[in-house]
């Protein structure tokens, strides 16, 4: 019997440790590398957080396509501004099971605003979709750290 104590003892700390790995990934918030659609290449790397009222954000924290990058085809206060501490993703709010909804992204390549959804996947990534009407584009982001 001691020997069972003792193992189930040693046990404990990798089943807390694993248990608090899962909890922090059931959350949208960190840093993740987005990829260009047409190519698939690397694109940015965006840092998701909590915004007011419990909604999430993510914006720009670097472009891997290039440094000093700016939002060209944006409109209003975004137009001609650096992509690189650009907010890019808003008030998306969470519906349980790692889904999100309500929110708004930016498509950089155009500069329009979508709805959007989003949705944690399995093997730290971010399906993250902008949406005109019912048809919806998706884009998977992998988590950085």
């Amino acid at each position: 019997m001691r020997i069972k104590s003792f193992i189930t003892l040693l046990a404990l700390p990798m089943l807390a440790a694993a248990f608090i790995a899962s909890a922090q990934n059931a959350s949208p918030v960190g840093r993740w590398k987005t990829y260009d659609e047409d190519t698939g290449k690397p694109r940015l790397i965006v840092e998701v957080y909590e915004a007011k009222g419990g909604t999430y954000a993510a914006k720009v924290i670097d472009t891997l396509f290039a440094p000093n990058a700016v939002c060209t085809d944006c409109k209003g206060d975004k137009k001609g501004k650096p992509i690189k501490g650009m907010v890019i993703m808003w008030s998306q709010k969470p519906v349980g099971d790692g889904s999100f909804e309500g929110g708004t992204i930016l498509k950089l390549s155009n500069g329009k605003e979508y709805k959007s959804k989003a949705r944690l996947l399995p093997g730290n990534k971010f399906e993250v979709s902008g949406c005109l009407g019912p048809i919806c584009k998706h884009q998977t982001w992998t988590r950085e750290n």
